[in-house]
């Protein structure tokens, strides 16, 4: 622990003119008389450690002790400072692997470019969570983190409809989707209470599956690695999954006749790809210039829920129940601003 703090005090004072050990002790989360033991410890090690005395003094590396990634420009450090994602590491348990990395990397950088990191944090943030929802991190993530990134095997113990089941998993990677984290794995061996399943959540893609995280009751390593499939490709895996998925789901079909107005507001009160897909496949408007489209949808409760946003821009002609729930809502608004 102590030399990782050393190591870490060297990187602070490489990234700054200079500190002062309350500032040290702040960054190090700890005494400002270990910070001064601290520095003498450097200083019998040979790292020139220099004290400004004073109000305004502090602790500074003299005799140009630096390293500089003199290659790198503004835009190429400020990209790099965006290439993490504070809330997915620290639920991973890589925060303080993640923050040791920018700080070695702004001690490296060239004086005028240490204010990048300032520069991205202020100007880009990425919130991960859905709306409407309180963001929660599965207690067996950071397991699993350290198995994908080791290429271990583990074995998991996870929830599948009424009962729980066993797997042994090869982890290839992890995907946080609207606050939601899932692990892409291949399935090995065979299940302890059950037939294999296409997957914790759903079905998968040949011999890879999706499983939710917070579904796992436990995970063991086994201690013994894979050999990752090189050609397997984790962001198009997961687009193909997801559309799989998306489509899995829209298992009824809606017949409604649009507006112009309509045929635009479709793609944002119901599933975009489906709704691109009904635009596509329409015959010409007709004379009225409404276009008649069908819809995929994942059910009638739903598609009653998600189409009542089009209003008068859209008309639902099939199922006929479907149309009257509509006409009863219609009519019941129409009651209501009578």
């Amino acid at each position: 622990m102590r030399a990782a703090r050393l190591i870490k005090m060297v990187l602070l004072l490489q990234s700054r003119p200079s500190m002062t050990a309350a500032e040290l002790a702040r960054e190090l989360e700890v005494s400002e008389r270990t910070v001064a033991r601290d520095v003498l410890s450097l200083s019998e090690a040979g790292v020139p450690v220099y004290a400004d005395r004073g109000r305004a003094g502090g602790y500074r590396l003299i005799g140009g002790y630096r390293t500089r990634l003199t290659g790198l420009g503004r835009s190429e450090a400020e990209a790099l400072f965006l290439s993490g994602v504070p809330t997915a590491l620290r639920e991973m348990g890589l925060a303080d692997a993640a923050s040791a990395a920018r700080l070695k990397v702004s001690a490296a950088l060239l004086p005028e470019l240490r204010d990048a990191a300032a520069g991205a944090a202020q100007r880009f943030h990425l919130d991960a969570p859905a709306w409407y929802q309180e963001p929660a991190t599965p207690a067996l993530l950071p397991a699993v983190a350290d198995a994908v990134w080791d290429d271990r095997r583990l074995t998991a113990r996870y929830h599948r409809k009424d009962r729980e089941v066993e797997r042994e998993l090869e982890p290839y990677g992890l995907v946080l989707k609207a606050g939601v984290w899932y692990l892409a794995a291949r399935a090995g061996g065979t299940p302890v209470a059950a037939p294999a399943p296409a997957s914790a959540s759903g079905s998968g893609s040949g011999s890879y599956r999706v499983y939710r995280v917070d579904r796992f009751t436990a995970v063991t390593a086994t201690g013994e690695r894979f050999t990752r499939d090189e050609t397997f490709d984790l962001p198009a895996f997961w687009a193909a999954r997801a559309e799989q998925f998306a489509r899995s789901l829209l298992r009824a079909e809606v017949v409604l006749r649009l507006s112009a107005r309509g045929v635009r507001q479709l793609p944002y009160v119901t599933e975009r790809a489906a709704a691109r897909e009904a635009i596509e496949q329409a015959g010409p408007p007709d004379e009225h210039g409404r276009l008649t489209v069908t819809l995929a949808v994942e059910s009638a409760d739903i598609a009653y829920s998600q189409l009542l946003a089009l209003g008068p821009e859209g008309e639902v002609l099939a199922p006929p129940a479907l149309r009257e729930r509509f006409a009863a809502a219609a009519r019941g608004t129409a009651a209501l601003y009578d």
